[in-house]
């Protein structure tokens, strides 16, 4: 039998959830195969706007079940603990109408095949509309040992991170500027309907509070404007290679870094570079859309691995926009929260350690190297380029202004949600 209208979104929803609570999936690569399903994009909409709510606030409803349920969901029910939690985001954060987000969450119970088990649903989440969901202290949605750190590394803003990573982040665009300016496109903008915040320290940057489909910014498919969080385009001012200049761009995928610069200066040399030539080809999709031509070399290698790739020729900028704890983008990967072990973080601390030491011979005396990371961790960020400085001779940090963030050692963080942007590391490594 065919689900009820309303149903599938839920069903689809719960599958999702399940999948990334219980089985350790990436949320991205859930959504991916699990949406082609549903035609209409309101319900593709409703779908994400009900996994990210889950996973961005999920400690509550936990919290609710623990403290309404007489014992806890047993280990062949967490399909039905997706499903609540589920119908609980509908209720709150999302606000839908009562009766149509139970009814159908009610359903969706059903269609799962848990008929024995509607009632339960319908009894929880008729409790939830009406006694509301409990909150949950700052952070309680991170992992223990990862709150730690936070609260270790930034004490003065331990909350403000808390509460900025649980927000459904703006909608940011880069203008390439190859085709026309910011304030141009920000007309255009306002001619479809659209609201546009333009920032000052942000060349080609504008926010969209409200966020749009993609396919309904004028000129996407033609390359007129991109997707990209305000803090990854302050890259291409951090990084500033010398025009026409030699720039090897070491962890390129999915290429937003490399068209940025492509755009403001397309007499770039450029090699983009990837471990991955499957995430490599969405370099090329990235520049083929933008229609960025010109003296641009993709390679498929390990960076560390320098006879594997380079020709031994200097670059004059590198960037080295690290693998990362992605601590800095939880309001957009939520799952990351999940996913990420204590462990990994002495793993990637080598990584970067050993990318940095590597691509270090790469550099032409008097270039530069930008060492970027999407992380808040003083580990991967202060700490690691320390470390670096303290051994290696011919290197000097050279200062960033305050725009790119809170002065933190030889470099500048950006928190989460700080002028609208995700949380990033900079430091701009001078070779003598």
């Amino acid at each position: 039998m065919k689900p009820a209208v309303g149903t599938q979104p839920r069903l689809i929803a719960t599958r999702v959830l399940d999948a990334v609570l219980h089985r350790g999936r990436s949320l991205k690569a859930e959504l991916a195969t699990s949406l082609d399903a549903l035609p209409d994009p309101r319900d593709r909409a409703l779908v994400e706007a009900i996994c990210f709510a889950v996973l961005r606030e999920g400690a509550r409803f936990d919290a609710a079940l623990a403290a309404w349920l007489p014992r806890p969901l047993a280990k062949r029910d967490r399909e039905l603990r997706a499903l609540l939690l589920a119908g609980f985001a509908q209720l709150d954060p999302l606000g839908l109408p009562p009766h149509a987000a139970v009814g159908a969450t009610v359903e969706a119970a059903r269609a799962l095949g848990r008929q024995h088990q509607s009632r339960l649903v319908n009894a929880l989440l008729r409790r939830a509309q009406r006694e509301g969901l409990p909150a949950a202290e700052a952070g309680a949605q991170w992992p223990q040992w990862l709150r730690a750190r936070i609260e270790h590394d930034w004490p003065g803003q331990s909350r403000a991170i808390f509460a900025a990573s649980a927000q459904a982040p703006p909608l940011w665009l880069r203008v390439n500027h190859r085709q026309g300016t910011r304030d141009a496109y920000r007309e255009q903008l306002r001619h479809a309907g659209i609201d546009a915040i333009s920032n000052p320290d942000l060349a080609d940057g504008l926010r969209l509070d409200t966020p749009v489909p993609v396919a309904t910014l004028p000129g996407f498919a033609d390359g007129a404007v991109s997707v990209q969080d305000g803090a990854a385009q302050r890259v291409a001012d951090a990084l500033a290679p010398p025009p026409g200049g030699r720039v090897l761009d070491a962890c390129a995928a999915p290429g937003g870094k490399s068209a940025h610069l492509l755009e403001r200066d397309p007499a770039l040399q450029l090699t983009a570079l990837d471990i991955d030539p499957a995430r490599l080809r969405q370099v090329r999709e990235t520049l083929d859309r933008l229609q960025l031509a010109g003296n641009i070399e993709l390679r498929a290698a390990d960076a560390v691995d320098l006879d594997n790739w380079w020709d031994g020729t200097p670059f004059d900028a590198v960037l080295l926009d690290a693998p990362c704890s992605a601590t800095g983008i939880v309001r957009r990967q939520p799952d990351v929260l999940l996913h990420r072990r204590e462990s990994d973080l002495s793993a990637l601390v080598a990584t970067q350690a050993a990318l940095l030491d590597a691509l270090w011979r790469t550099v032409a005396p008097g270039g530069v190297l930008l060492y970027a990371t999407c992380s808040i961790l003083k580990a991967e960020n202060t700490a690691q380029v320390d470390a670096f400085l303290a051994r290696t001779p011919d290197v000097s940090a050279e200062p960033l202004d305050a725009a790119f963030g809170h002065a933190s050692g030889a470099g500048r963080q950006r928190l989460p949600g700080e002028d609208g942007m995700d949380g990033f590391f900079y430091a701009r490594l001078r070779k003598a």
